[in-house]
């Protein structure tokens, strides 16, 4: 990764570096330094903060809803943090070319918005867990797997 590379830094890598009981925490953790580390800059978007407090506002096998408080602090620590794509008109442009040219539906649109987002920021990597679900999208972004060892 070259110094200013722009990296999207999708919500399930976000979850588990920021949740100690979330399966590959460290290795969340450890890619997400690694890159600030190397001088990549790190960006989320607005729809990422919202899939954040949807995922940490309700209960789940791993750990119980975060009190409010907790989660506005959370938010307020990784609007300092990371760079923020805010959602604007260029990237309903981009969604809608895409939706011309690949083809995906339903709760794929998600997946699509955070590409189209990507393009309306020139963001060029996008870190995820989520490979298969983003590999349609490869001709326009670079994926970065996490590396996860056993």
């Amino acid at each position: 990764m070259k110094a200013g590379e722009r990296v999207f830094i999708d919500t399930n890598i976000l979850l588990r570096a920021n949740i100690p009981t979330a399966p590959f925490h460290q290795a969340a953790r450890k890619t997400i330094e690694n890159l600030w580390d190397e001088g990549a800059e790190l960006w989320i978007s607005r729809q990422v903060l919202r899939e954040y407090i949807v995922n940490v506002s309700r209960e789940q096998g791993l750990f119980q809803p975060m009190p409010p408080a907790t989660i506005e602090a959370r938010i307020n620590y990784f609007q300092t943090v990371f760079h923020i794509a805010d959602d604007n008109q260029e990237i309903t442009k981009h969604l809608l070319k895409l939706l011309q040219e690949i083809k995906f539906g339903g709760k794929q649109v998600h997946d699509a918005n955070i590409v189209a987002t990507m393009l309306a920021h020139n963001i060029t990597h996008l870190l995820t867990l989520n490979i298969d679900d983003f590999n349609r999208f490869s001709a326009y972004i670079t994926l970065l797997p996490m590396e996860i060892k056993p």
